[in-house]
């Protein structure tokens, strides 16, 4: 985890306190269970319960050295937690982790702190929702050039491009929520899965208590197929992070100059040239989000292990875990932040459109054309032919309009009415149906 990308609720999920805290609570819960089946002694359970949530009430740093200098040891995180718990239980700590294995702990355990970092990016996606939502309606009938390739296609809303991201976060909003619940399972079976010497009644015990749902099938350890379609459903929200900065970016160039992010009084964009006012969040979102989809080939190299388990993807995990999650929390944030402050420039979104003559409008005067009885053909030819003596001579001196160029074609020319070519030129018609987009999109508002 970098510190610069990195907001401390999201950083907290993955401290060494926190992961301690949830390693005991498994703990704690699987000893609970087991004195109900009546595997353990219940006043054993209840002194592992009372102590260790003493000992965890009172947990500092100096702690977490503790089971450092244990670790370096026995080079065994889990055994040098279980040492330091030891102490501070006593004699009935020779219950804790009975018929238990690493895996049940720590995969749980990562389960759990997945979960944590879902909530929080789910809270985060509601955020860019809201913002997408009151741009959007605040621009809803904002005229402003469609491009296709870069290249300038027909006049749409400014607003209806940013319902497009908003349907695009939803649809990422409701993967994931099923990421989450497709993650959301608990591993407390033994050594290679079997329950041999635990009561599956431990682990659906254990599963209630922690909001989890049971493995169907651990072998030592939860299958990883879980954890690559969770990181993959973090690369795709990323991938809607990077379109969206992508069209800020591509906006805020000095040619276009529609919509700028914000820029802040004592703000400096260059350390050369006083003059720059760079795209510098949505720079920033584009690299970010390609550090979180980074993770998804680890992650799907992960689903291959060796029969019941091997630890290769254990270092993986303790680097994307915290890494995507963190980020993508970030950027996610970052971009709320951005769309909420995001400057528009309505008139020069307007003038765009008008920027090329007229030739915009080709597609609605063709129709107008085969409608007044012309193939199409022949009109698709007329069209284009004054399209282009217009486009390439922009700016020239006597340069045409398209409308003009038209009007002066002897195959337009007393064919078709002028009122006709002029509503066709109409930027009115791109608005016509943005009311039911809206609607699929956001419902009765």
């Amino acid at each position: 985890m970098i510190p610069r990308y990195t907001r401390p609720q999201a950083a907290a999920i993955w401290n060494q306190e926190n992961k301690y805290r949830i390693w005991f609570e498994i703990e704690a819960c699987a000893c609970e269970a087991m004195a109900q089946h009546g595997d353990i002694p219940a006043e054993a359970a209840k002194t592992i319960r009372e102590r260790g949530d003493e000992a965890m009430a009172a947990f500092t740093p100096a702690d977490t050295a503790e089971i450092d200098a244990i670790e370096a040891e026995t080079r065994h995180d889990v055994i040098a937690f279980l040492t330091w718990l030891a102490k501070r239980i006593g004699e009935d700590s020779r219950f804790v982790h009975q018929g238990l294995t690493s895996s049940d702990i720590l995969d749980t355990c990562f389960a759990i702190q997945l979960m944590q970092a879902t909530d929080l990016l789910l809270e985060d996606l509601d955020k860019v929702l809201e913002a997408l939502k009151k741009r959007a309606f605040e621009h809803k009938y904002t005229l402003t050039i469609g491009r296709s390739h870069g290249i300038h296609a027909e006049p749409t809303s400014f607003g209806l491009k940013l319902a497009g991201h908003y349907a695009e976060f939803a649809r990422n909003k409701q993967r994931l929520i099923a990421a989450r619940a497709e993650i959301a399972t608990c591993a407390i079976s033994g050594a290679v899965g079997t329950f041999a010497h635990v009561n599956p009644g431990v682990e659906d015990y254990v599963a209630k208590k922690l909001g989890l749902q049971p493995e169907p099938v651990s072998t030592q350890v939860i299958p990883r197929d879980r954890h690559a379609a969770y990181f993959a459903t973090l690369a795709v929200i990323a991938a809607g992070v990077e379109r969206l900065a992508t069209e800020v970016r591509h906006l805020q160039r000095s040619e276009v100059r529609e919509a700028e992010e914000f820029f802040h009084a004592g703000q400096k964009g260059s350390s050369a040239m006083p003059h720059k006012r760079n795209p510098v969040l949505s720079e920033n979102l584009c690299g970010l989000a390609r550090l979180v989809r980074a993770a998804v080939v680890p992650a799907l190299e992960n689903v291959t292990l060796w029969h019941e388990r091997d630890i290769s993807h254990s270092s993986v995990e303790r680097g994307i875990g915290p890494d995507a999650t963190v980020t993508l929390d970030f950027a996610l944030v970052r971009l709320a932040g951005m769309v909420e402050k995001l400057t528009i420039y309505t008139d020069q979104m307007a003038a765009n459109v008008e920027s090329l003559g007229g030739v915009v409008h080709s597609g609605e005067v063709l129709l107008a054309l085969t409608r007044a009885g012309i193939l199409r053909e022949d009109a698709y030819s007329i069209v284009q032919r004054n399209a282009m003596a217009t486009w390439t001579k922009l700016g020239q001196p006597g340069a045409k309009s398209f409308r003009e160029n038209l009007l002066a074609d002897p195959d337009v020319a007393g064919r078709i009415p002028e009122d006709v070519i002029d509503t066709a030129m109409s930027s009115k018609i791109h608005h016509a149906h943005i009311e039911t987009i809206f609607q699929r999109v956001f419902g009765n508002h």
